[in-house]
């Protein structure tokens, strides 16, 4: 995590940086937005490191490394493509439930997919797609995309097994 964040810091500098040149105290307002963005998404980044932290402890590792282990094969990563599908909300949510779940022995190729599955599924948006795109749009967007979260596990699951 340190490589990240030494990223994410030197990133912010430099934009404020360049922000800090402009007229019309464009650093205030961008210090701003960044605040209101901190409140709106910090409660949701809470629970969601809650959630994660509750599966580590209260699902134990056989029972992850059973059903969507390494050895699960492929039954654990159409587990893991569904479940990323039905995973509410967005990277806040989604990335440390995978974090939990990697740590208490998911394998690799399960969470290929259930990310995969999280971005290309992502079953809660449905019905906001169909209202702004039409059904149709939204049928042939999901049913073009359903082989990939499964096949995009495979592939890992395949390069990444023990």
């Amino acid at each position: 995590m340190v490589i990240p964040t030494l990223v994410m810091a030197i990133l912010a500098v430099v934009l404020t940086w360049f922000a800090w040149r402009m007229t019309g105290g464009v650093p205030v307002v961008g210090f701003q937005s960044a605040i209101r963005m901190t409140w709106t998404i910090l409660p949701m980044l809470i629970l969601a490191f809650i959630v994660a932290g509750m599966i580590q402890v209260l699902v134990p590792p056989a029972v992850i490394s059973r059903w969507v282990g390494a050895e699960s094969g492929f039954r654990g990563i159409l587990i893991g493509a569904v479940a990323g599908g039905f995973a509410p909300g967005g990277p806040y949510v989604s990335l440390p439930i995978a974090a939990a779940l990697v740590k208490s022995g998911a394998g690799t190729g399960t969470m290929v997919a259930f990310l995969t599955g999280w971005s290309l599924w992502a079953v809660a948006r449905l019905p906001m797609e169909i209202g702004i795109l039409g059904w149709q749009l939204t049928v042939a967007r999901f049913v073009s995309t359903l082989v990939f979260p499964p096949l995009a596990g495979w592939i890992a699951h395949l390069l990444f097994q023990p």
